[in-house]
């Protein structure tokens, strides 16, 4: 039974079309497919949930409101996100349900190996050192420091896109705790250094909370992860580093003997998809037109000197 409540988590497919922005409520219920100013079908992320209220929206831009708003509504939201992950084996959509067999499928067949892979994986001190070591790039307090600095970095430097970043990443890294903390409790799973090393679950001799699976460090890095490379989608390198982030920090579970590699992959899977969810559900499409910090930065650099004193095609006093 809690496999099979597993498995509708797995996915937290909230699957429903974007309808268009226009859309009156009742086409919205219709689930009508959005359209850009081209026509085409727009995509916001792989489950396409029908958009709600965005977390920036236009009078919480940095020149408008400043700082707090958009924190009033934070725990409406999450309370929100909460209430479509819990009931999302009763609404998810049967083109959906292929992500479920395949991130389900890999996760049940990983489960099942996981006594042989764990037994006979490389082991030393020296890589449980540096697995325990990389770990904490993986934990709270290094994850919502860096939410932080997207978003007060972005209210300095004036990119609402950049504040948008910080609080979806916040957004999702709070819905994902309670996902964590709930499932982990549910299977009570043992590490792979307790009892004979099985991974049996309802026998760990942790705190319930604590127990190994799914990965808590997997699923906060991906849902992270997840929501910065969809909020730079033609940034590759941007994309590149979030995820090396992630795989990073999995790895690192892995070398330290904390987790098993069907914990790790449970908790990546899980993370990434309510990224992409926090994402189509409270992303402004209005701050893809507004210019990135980076780009403000830029803005504000000349390679091989200074701004000229003077405008171009005037001529300088004295000559």
């Amino acid at each position: 039974m809690k496999l099979l409540l597993f498995l509708g988590l797995l996915v937290p497919a909230f699957a429903q079309t974007i309808p268009p922005a226009s859309a009156t409520p009742a086409q919205a219920d219709q689930g009508q497919p959005p359209a850009n100013s081209t026509g085409q079908s727009a995509d916001r992320s792989v489950l396409k949930p029908k958009p709600g209220q965005e977390a920036i929206k236009p009078q919480d831009y940095r020149d408008s409101t400043g700082y707090w708003h958009p924190f009033e509504r934070m725990a409406r939201y999450v309370g929100y996100d909460q209430k479509a992950i819990w009931t999302s084996p009763f609404h998810t959509s049967k083109k959906d349900a292929k992500w479920w067999i395949i991130f389900g499928g890999a996760t049940g067949g990983l489960i099942a190996a996981d006594k042989y892979i764990s037994k006979n994986a490389p082991s030393s001190s020296s890589l449980t050192t540096l697995g325990n070591d990389v770990s904490y790039l993986g934990e709270a307090y290094t994850l919502l420091p860096v939410t932080a600095a997207f978003y007060f970095g972005g209210t300095a430097f004036h990119s609402d896109h950049f504040r948008e970043t910080g609080l979806l990443s916040f957004e999702a890294l709070a819905d994902v705790t309670v996902m964590e903390l709930s499932l982990k409790s549910i299977f009570d799973r043992q590490r792979p250094l307790q009892g004979q090393g099985n991974g049996e679950f309802e026998a760990s001799t942790s705190p319930r909370w604590n127990s190994s699976f799914p990965s808590g460090h997997a699923i906060e890095t991906f849902a992270l992860a997840s929501v910065v490379a969809h909020e730079y989608p033609h940034k590759k390198w941007v994309q590149i580093l979030a995820y090396c982030y992630a795989g990073g920090v999995v790895g690192a579970r892995l070398a330290a003997n904390q987790h098993f590699p069907g914990d790790v992959m449970a908790g990546g899977a899980m993370g990434w998809f309510v990224g992409d969810y926090v994402y189509g559900k409270r992303h402004n499409p209005a701050l893809d037109k507004k210019p990135t910090i980076t780009e403000r930065i830029l803005d504000r650099v000349r390679i091989g000197g200074a701004y000229p004193t003077t405008p171009p095609n005037m001529p300088v006093p004295g000559n």
